[in-house]
């Protein structure tokens, strides 16, 4: 089975409430359009713990360790703006997505990439993905690809809208007791567009961090 039929679908239903909100209802003429949603709520200060350690280990841009096992390649298929803002919260999206996936490998939600890339709502959206791998005894393997990004700033300067497609066609679940890789055919539920809304430390200038996570699910423009 598909990483789409396993933990993420369930982690969708768990969190949809709160986080997942659909971000493709094609409104493009909305007078809203050039307003990065959920922006208004970025200039809150972010807990302390969210602060990388400066003992953290290489592997992050931020001097955090981010690494995954060599059968979890997340791809991030993309060009960077040369607004340095957008290319630094660009990076640490990245980052959030790669913390998420290092907590499911190291079956926790406690790692120290988690709380450095994400807050707020960003980093429930992590804790619940995480737990839904947990519980259902799951790992994960293969590439999952991220591809056609686009960034724009809020004008305060302090947030940043990082949009992107994921394919998960080639990444699956893995039985942690057997080791069995689930798959199921491929299909448009292997394809989601999303906005997360990146906003800046403000006691690192180097580091941004994840605080909404919009998902647009089955998203067939990103075929």
């Amino acid at each position: 089975m598909k990483r789409r039929s396993l933990p993420v679908a369930a982690a969708l239903s768990a969190a949809a409430a709160l986080l997942l909100t659909a971000c493709g209802s094609g409104d493009d003429n909305s007078s809203d359009n050039n307003k990065i949603a959920g922006a208004e709520q970025t200039t809150a200060t972010p807990s302390k713990s969210a602060e990388p350690s400066a003992t953290a280990a290489e592997g992050g841009s931020d001097g955090v360790d981010v690494s995954l096992p060599k059968d979890m390649n997340l791809v991030f298929d993309w060009t960077k703006p040369t607004d340095k803002n957008e290319a630094a919260a660009m990076d640490d999206a990245a980052n959030f997505f790669r913390s998420i996936y290092r907590g499911v490998d190291k079956r926790t939600t406690r790692d120290a990439a988690v709380s450095a890339y994400a807050t707020g709502d960003g980093l429930h959206y992590a804790q619940v993905q995480i737990n839904e791998w947990i519980k259902g005894g799951w790992t994960a393997t293969g590439t999952l690809r991220h591809y056609e990004a686009t960034t724009r700033s809020a004008a305060n300067g302090n947030s940043v809208e990082v949009a992107f497609c994921a394919d998960a066609g080639k990444f699956y679940g893995k039985e942690i007791k057997t080791g069995k890789v689930l798959k199921t055919e491929s299909s448009i539920k292997d394809f989601d567009y999303y906005k997360i809304i990146m906003v800046k430390f403000p006691t690192n200038t180097g580091l941004w961090q994840a605080s909404k996570v919009f998902v647009e699910t089955e998203a067939a423009k990103c075929q």
